[in-house]
């Protein structure tokens, strides 16, 4: 076999079953794990997967800009938003995050609801300038201009000065044993600081982002108290999250 086709079978298996294993690779091509590694290498360089010790898994799908990202699943957000809802209670403090998925649970808030929202978001912020009932506590800082919110050290120590009830985190990557990762290393900084002050973590997450992986690391995926995301939590591929002690929507 040349070695354009073994990459491409790489390439195919992990499409189909979202990771592989060097042991498990090198038997499926007959070569050696040297030479699997270094393959793996060669494509996670070019992008097109993630190294890890021992193998490789799947990037997140979505796009990077947030522009893209809004356009981007956006019926599976809406099912997330609904779900998300439930939630929230008069009287709370809660920190949306960069998301697109953030974006979306503040969109269709409530009118009535009573909450102080904390967010270093700005479409988050210029959505609830309409909301009647809807403190907003944004949080300053350096603008990222691919991702429209405020990052840096002077966010980070804000967000560390709150006490949240509620954290909806969007999530680029979540994997079990990786974690939950994430594309740009200061933004991942920034939601690593939420999840620390916050009493509820709960990942917001199409059903596509599992099981895949980034460079930049946020927390475990057991600190994670609920996963909520665009299919039935009955799913078969969920119970394994489930068995690490997190609520699935």
């Amino acid at each position: 076999m040349i070695k354009a086709e073994r990459l491409q079978q790489i390439i195919d298996h992990i499409t189909k079953e979202g990771k592989v294993l060097l042991g498990d690779l090198s038997k499926l091509l007959n070569v050696s794990e040297d030479t699997v590694r270094r393959d793996i290498k060669e494509l996670s360089d070019e992008g097109l997967l993630k190294a890890v010790r021992g193998g490789a898994v799947l990037h997140s799908p979505i796009p990077r800009h947030y522009r893209e990202r809004e356009n981007y699943d956006v019926g599976h957000k809406e099912i997330i938003a609904a779900k998300a809802l439930k939630f929230i209670k008069d009287g709370q403090v809660i920190i949306f995050d960069a998301g697109t998925s953030a974006l979306a649970v503040a969109t269709n808030l409530p009118k009535e609801l009573n909450i102080t929202v904390v967010t270093n978001n700005f479409p988050v912020a210029n959505i609830l300038e309409d909301h009647p009932n809807a403190e907003v506590i944004f949080v300053g800082g350096r603008l990222n201009k691919s991702s429209f919110s405020t990052m840096g050290h002077d966010a980070i120590q804000a967000i560390k000065n709150v006490r949240a009830d509620i954290c909806f985190l969007g999530i680029c990557s979540i994997d079990l044993n990786l974690g939950v990762t994430g594309l740009n290393y200061e933004d991942s900084q920034m939601k690593k600081a939420m999840v620390e002050t916050s009493k509820h973590i709960i990942a917001l997450s199409t059903f596509e982002k599992l099981d895949t992986a980034e460079n930049y690391y946020i927390c475990a995926t057991n600190e994670l108290d609920t996963i909520i995301t665009d299919i039935d939590p009955k799913e078969g591929n969920l119970q394994r999250y489930k068995d690490a002690g997190i609520e699935i929507i």
